[in-house]
């Protein structure tokens, strides 16, 4: 007998369940990790249990180069994984040593327990954390001592790249001196909408994305009563006067993508809508790869840290495209 599609019940594949009081049991998770000689936590907002993992690279530059500074947020469809989950903190741990630069990881609230905007504005506090550090001079935390703060990128990977543009949205009339966003790297960035676009109903089945596990991703971390086509999850649809503005404040902006992924066309959509408005954009869909492959695939992860360093390094060579 034929093994029932993943898609059949998302909350097994999901492994987690739903309790009476609204929150989650998760059943499995990737294994924590404790920060390390070259990675530290820091306190970002007590009361929500936040914080940043600070990731510096292991191959020490000369005293007096300035490193840029990388803000990351981790994947997991808002429901799952934290900034101390093995995949991510071995990732941050890459990238800051490929890409010679400080990672701040940010441990963001998850929902069902927190819904969005919750995880939005954990980003906004994570950047005006940084804007604060670098106002405070010789009093910030000594690892950012040897920073250049006007060089500054924000990523995010699945819903982390979701949390990146949103991010983006809240903070483009914020007045960040000396933190100058150069560039914003959306990485498979998670978006939805109530009628499935065409990758989303070729693959409907896939075994890492299903499209009935998406749906249920978003009835989980959406407010309550909205649907996919609400603005965070669908701004192609829902954007307002007010976000498409704000839009077109945004920094560089860096969209990586693969074609065995449900959700590229929503990211394909979300290039073509920056576009439109005026974002300086590049795009990189390879047409091989799945969701999350850079986690599994070395191949997969030194493409997209390669990708990532060239577009890094073209951000900082020119003027900044943003007030951000």
């Amino acid at each position: 007998m034929e093994a029932p599609p993943p898609s059949s019940d998302p909350y097994k594949f999901l492994n987690i369940t739903l309790n009476s009081d609204g929150s989650l049991t998760r059943h499995r998770d990737f294994p924590k990790l404790p920060p390390t000689e070259h990675s530290k936590d820091i306190p970002l907002n007590p009361n929500n249990k936040t914080f940043i993992r600070l990731f510096k690279p292991r191959n020490i530059p000369p005293p007096e180069t300035k490193l840029p500074i990388l803000i990351y947020f981790h994947g997991g469809g808002f429901i799952l994984y934290s900034a101390a989950s093995a995949p991510f903190h071995e990732s941050c741990t890459k990238m800051a040593d490929r890409l010679q630069t400080m990672i701040l990881s940010v441990e963001y609230r998850l929902s069902p327990e927190h819904r969005l905007p919750a995880a939005y504005d954990d980003g906004v506090d994570a950047i005006s954390w940084l804007r604060d550090q670098a106002r405070n001079g010789g009093d910030c935390d000594t690892w950012l001592s040897d920073v250049d703060f006007s060089r500054c990128f924000v990523m995010g990977s699945s819903s982390g790249g979701n949390i990146v543009y949103s991010v983006a949205l809240r903070v483009a009339e914020t007045d960040l001196s000396p933190v100058k966003i150069r560039g914003l790297i959306m990485n498979q960035a998670f978006f939805g909408g109530v009628e499935p676009s065409d990758s989303e109903s070729r693959l409907k089945d896939d075994r890492i994305c299903p499209l009935t596990a998406t749906h249920l991703l978003w009835s989980l971390c959406l407010p309550h009563g909205v649907d996919r086509d609400h603005v965070y999850s669908n701004p192609i649809k829902s954007s307002g006067a007010e976000e498409r503005e704000k839009m077109g404040r945004f920094p560089s902006t860096l969209i990586n993508g693969y074609g065995g992924d449900p959700l590229v066309d929503r990211q394909r959509d979300v290039a073509e809508m920056l576009k439109a408005r005026g974002v300086h954009v590049e795009t990189r869909f390879d047409k091989d790869g799945f969701h999350a492959c850079e986690l599994f695939d070395e191949n997969k992860a030194k493409a997209l840290y390669d990708t990532v360093e060239g577009f890094m390094k073209s951000c900082s060579m020119t003027a900044p495209s943003s007030n951000m």
